[in-house]
């Protein structure tokens, strides 16, 4: 085992997977952490937590335990996979789950890299963007948990963190992976514990991926996978089979979104115009016991539809506002994970084989 990933929620875990795919590792991604008498055979695994919102200690103590079983498999690197839109609050969870898997690494210094350029998540001088606007001016910062109203990014790891963050501006990103080990090496020296790397093009990525071959831990977004992978590829066998892997295979489908960001709602807006499709009930969802079951019968009878029936919990800033309003921010949210996080056993037993994904995601 060349690479464990441990990433904070379902959907980046199956982001980074496929780009390590793309790149050519022979990855494996599990949901939750696996038995200890689990053995897997691929170049790269992904666990895949809820720890992006829940309680500060259970991340940590949920991320301590993947890395842990990561450790068993014989992994040789290790990266802590966050949104690329750092979805955090000033208590964390991304600081402190970093620390904590340094302290269990025995490493003092680790990348804080967010950035995925090819959707638009880029980092100038520190500052995190969004599609070209500043993290706390995009639709991140009416997020219902973990609302983002700064996008200084060094700023943000420090509120969360035990230690202290640099910075490695694009100055020093486009000079090579040479002057950003030597840029690493200087913070280090000024007693930084992370550094925020700038990263807005392909080429950034791929010079910081080679300048951290030689770290540990990593942490940040789906988009420096890629400069990861690339680093492993003398140790690789024949890529060709993980390259297929990671093309879908027609089966019934049922699509679940539950985010409530400005490009989902695009999403779901453009997809409902074309296929069957269901808004969840936020109040049967707290109070229907027999809720989930009506949704289930409801996706069945829609099977022989050309496009996929998309059931969706999605909703713009006005009708998340009323809905939390009315039921309460937590409860409402709660009572959504519970209902897409319980349905029937029975259903994935079934001949037909429904194949269940987290999120929807369109060409417009």
């Amino acid at each position: 085992m060349l690479l464990g990933v441990i990433a904070d929620d379902f959907t980046g875990a199956t982001d980074i997977a496929s780009f390590l795919v793309e790149n050519g590792m022979r990855t494996i991604q599990v949901n939750g952490i696996p038995s200890e008498d689990m053995k897997i055979n691929a170049d790269a695994v992904v666990v895949s937590l809820k720890s992006r919102s829940c309680s500060t200690q259970q991340a940590i103590i949920d991320s301590v335990k993947a890395l842990k079983w990561l450790q068993s498999q014989g992994c040789q690197q290790f990266y802590f996979k966050y949104c690329s839109t750092f979805d955090s609050t000033a208590q964390g969870n991304i600081g402190p789950v970093t620390d904590a898997l340094l302290d269990q690494l025995n490493e003092d210094f680790t990348v804080v890299c967010p950035s995925l350029p090819v959707n638009g998540r880029t980092v100038f001088n520190g500052y995190l963007f969004v599609l070209g606007q500043l993290l706390s001016e995009s639709g991140m910062r009416n997020h219902p948990v973990t609302p983002m109203k700064n996008s200084n990014v060094v700023q943000l790891m420090d509120a969360q963190s035990r230690g202290e963050t640099g910075l490695i501006n694009y100055q020093i990103i486009e000079q090579g992976p040479d002057h950003i080990i030597k840029g690493f090496k200087a913070l280090k020296a000024q007693g930084k514990r992370y550094a925020v790397v700038d990263a807005f093009n392909s080429q950034h990525i791929d010079n910081i991926g080679k300048s951290i071959s030689g770290l540990k831990l990593i942490t940040g977004g789906s988009g420096l996978a890629s400069g990861i992978a690339k680093n492993w590829q003398s140790h690789l066998q024949d890529q060709t089979e993980a390259k297929k892997a990671g093309y879908p295979s027609k089966a019934p489908t049922v699509i679940f979104s539950g985010s409530c960001s400005l490009t989902t709602n695009k999403q779901v807006s453009h997809y409902i115009k074309k296929a069957p499709h269901l808004a969840i009930d936020v109040e049967h969802c707290l109070n229907k016991n027999n809720y989930s079951q009506e949704v289930c019968d409801w996706v069945l009878n829609q099977t022989q539809s050309t496009l996929a029936p998309l059931v969706y919990a999605t909703a713009d800033p006005q009708g998340l506002k009323k809905i939390q309003l009315e039921y309460g921010a937590e409860a409402s949210s709660q009572a959504v994970e519970d209902f897409l996080s319980n349905w029937p056993s029975s259903l994935r037993r079934k001949e037909s084989a429904i194949l269940l994904l987290q999120v929807v995601r369109l060409q417009e």
